[in-house]
């Protein structure tokens, strides 16, 4: 699977317009290469550089494998949002303390050959229990600092 977005490059600035302090508008992304079999998708968004160690900011769970990608501030209609680590469901964009050198954040999206059940609310506990069976995964990085 390919995952990227025309909002950013790969290792590129997340314009500042997706961050949290702009209101927690979430970027556009598309994919493309879901393999067969497919019969859900997951989709993670998480900061390793984050003080207390890895902050969740998104988590998307049964997204049809039909999909090509999620349009900015949107998620497909048939998808349930996770609890993101700012204690909401849905995207929470960038926010790293200022002055750190800029955070990456990693978009990562899952194939599952079976659909996983979760529902909304579901935790980043709950999708590491489920991605090893994957049949494919695809990451896109994008940094922010302040």
């Amino acid at each position: 699977m390919h995952l990227r977005s025309p909002a950013f490059s790969d290792h590129a600035l997340i314009p500042a317009q997706y961050s949290h302090q702009k209101g927690d508008f979430s970027p556009p992304l598309e994919w493309d290469d879901v393999p067969d079999g497919a019969a859900e998708l997951v989709l993670v968004c998480e900061d390793p550089d984050a003080p207390s160690g890895r902050f969740v900011h998104w988590l998307l769970a049964d997204i049809p494998p039909t999909e090509g990608g999620v349009e900015a501030g949107r998620q497909p209609a048939a998808a349930v949002a996770g609890r993101n680590g700012f204690g909401g469901a849905g995207y929470g964009g960038p926010h790293p303390p200022v002055g750190d050198e800029p955070h990456h954040y990693f978009f990562r999206l899952y194939a599952l050959p079976e659909p996983t059940g979760l529902r909304t609310g579901f935790t980043a506990e709950d999708v590491a229990a489920v991605r090893e069976r994957a049949l494919a995964s695809a990451t896109l990085v994008g940094t922010y600092g302040r």
